[in-house]
């Protein structure tokens, strides 16, 4: 009796690691992942919103690259993860395979004094026999805080694939970093090593290097029923043909650091047309070219010197530029947060700025001229959410002049559409002055009113010359209450991030996207290429 039972007990075993990874005849290692719906808590603390220049971060400075800003997030957004093991024999790990970060870190046994570390599974090194002690102290930001640590070495298992000496951070301390809401234990990044806390080997490079990989390719595929049992699925060397349709548009990586597609314009925009919201930019590959974002196919300058965009599994958001963002939540009836400073600018210098670019006044000087910013005020424009919301009382503060600064370039910014699109004044000043009312909430999500999502528009970014639209029911995260009587939900999948030159203006392209688009890192090209998921 006791033999069939551990028959049982071992065909089950077995049955569940075929789940969780499977290896094909075409030698692909296929990770299963899970999906987790999102609740309003969720949603209202998620963040992607602090750029820090790196420069500040003193006990982390060495570690870093010569990047003079980083974005950061706090994963509390987060759906898809899944499963790894570390050691020998392996500990198991649920983990965000994020490629907007490139270090590997789950929580220590050492982690004693954070509530979070009890209700995650903890690494055990004592109880490795391939544990390598390095002990060399590790600090990840993530959003207005750090999480601590300490680097070790050890074998790390993903699917069938077992990585040798991998290098990790064990956490002990998570600061502001709220783990305990969060249903994974940690972070395995697929971002390259230039950003990597430490210049750590990535976890992805050294299955390369340790040739488990012949062809340096991974690719995502995110489930977009949300009954379905698998959440998604990680493929590391190449692609499965059953997830996606046609063929893939493949763009060149700007820079090594994020898997970032750098977007040189010639034109882009974003237009309402036939129900759609079309954010256009024109790519003009490995061309040194002058790039602009449009509203109806008209200049706004927000884009000059070109736009980047990263692909970002570890949030759900898609992020940019603030002065973008808040036309579309104009289009698509966001519930926006009123900018005081913004409107008295329009009602106290609308007509101003008015007379100065119709008369041919250069835009960029124009705040300087009349006095709203400092002579390189120009470059501080994208300044501008956090000193929205904590900065508003604070007259006569620098902080109060760049926030006027900010709103008064992007009020020009706006104008400027306007004008090109041959608007009178009159409605180019109620229009300017509307947008001030829509700006994106700096400290949570915007709400969008569940029963007009079918009557909202399509958002459409078009890369080159490939369109990539997204249907209100894609970018509205719609949040079901367990409560019978309530109603659910909803939020726009659009939030503010507003990164100065010369990095900036930057978008961050989440599983929203990634929902929709089947996505290739294409690590041996340099190279990301999306195709309509199935």
């Amino acid at each position: 009796m006791s033999l069939k039972y551990m028959l049982v007990v071992t065909c089950l075993w077995i049955w569940s690691l075929s789940l969780a990874y499977t290896i094909s005849n075409d030698n692909l290692m296929r990770i299963s992942l899970k999906k987790r719906n999102l609740d309003i808590q969720s949603l209202n603390t998620s963040r992607i919103k602090k750029v820090i220049h790196e420069r500040d971060l003193e006990s982390v400075d060495t570690n870093y690259g010569s990047k003079d800003v980083v974005y950061l997030k706090n994963y509390f957004d987060v759906q898809y993860y899944g499963e790894i093991g570390i050691g020998s024999p392996p500990q198991y790990f649920n983990v965000v395979f994020d490629t907007g970060s490139s270090n590997l870190w789950v929580p220590s046994s050492r982690c004693i004094f954070s509530i979070a570390c009890y209700f995650h599974s903890k690494y055990r090194s004592g109880i490795s026999s391939t544990y390598n002690e390095i002990g060399v102290p590790c600090e990840i930001p993530y959003d207005e805080g750090y999480i601590y640590g300490f680097f070790s070495q050890d074998n790390v298992k993903v699917g069938d694939i077992n990585v040798k000496d991998q290098e990790f951070c064990e956490i002990t301390r998570e600061g502001n970093f709220a783990l305990l809401a969060l249903p994974f234990d940690g972070i395995l990044g697929l971002g390259f090593q230039d950003v990597s806390v430490g210049k750590v080997t990535p976890v992805w490079y050294n299955m390369i290097e340790q040739g488990h990989i012949s062809d340096k390719v991974f690719s995502l595929w995110f489930n977009k029923d949300p009954m379905a049992e698998v959440g998604g699925e990680i493929v590391f060397g190449g692609v499965d043909k059953r997830h996606f349709r046609g063929d893939h548009t493949y763009f060149p990586i700007s820079q090594k650091g994020y898997w970032q597609v750098l977007l040189y314009n010639r034109n882009s925009s974003v237009a309402l047309v036939s129900n759609h919201v079309i954010l256009y930019f024109y790519c003009f590959h490995l061309q040194i070219e002058v790039g602009d974002i449009l509203l109806a196919n008209n200049t706004t300058g927000l884009c000059e010197g070109g736009c980047a965009a990263i692909v970002d599994s570890g949030t759900s958001l898609i992020a940019g530029p603030t002065g973008v963002v808040t036309q579309i939540n104009h289009v698509i009836g966001t519930e926006g947060y009123v900018s005081y400073e913004c409107k008295n600018i329009v009602h106290n210098y609308g007509n101003l700025i008015w007379e100065s670019l119709i008369s041919g006044l250069n835009p960029e000087i124009l705040c300087a001229d009349i006095r709203l910013c400092s002579d390189n005020g120009f470059q501080r424009m994208n300044d501008v959410i956090e000193t929205v919301v904590h900065n508003e009382s604070r007259d006569g503060s620098p902080l109060k002049e760049s926030l006027f600064c900010s709103f008064c370039n992007m009020v020009v910014l706006w104008m400027q559409v306007q004008i090109k699109q041959s608007n009178v004044k009159e409605k180019v000043l109620k229009y300017v002055d509307e947008l001030c009312e829509k700006l994106p909430n700096p400290v949570g999500q915007s709400f969008i009113n569940c029963s007009s999502v079918s009557d909202m528009p399509h958002i459409t970014f078009t890369f080159g010359n490939k369109l990539f639209p997204l249907s209100p029911e894609q970018y509205v995260l719609r949040v079901e209450s367990d409560d019978e009587d309530c109603s659910p939900v909803c939020y726009s999948g659009f939030v503010a991030l507003d990164v100065p030159s010369p990095q900036g203006p930057l978008w961050v392209v989440g599983d929203i996207f990634l929902q929709a688009y089947h996505t290739v890192f294409d690590y041996a090209n340099l190279r990301i290429g999306f195709a309509e998921s199935t």
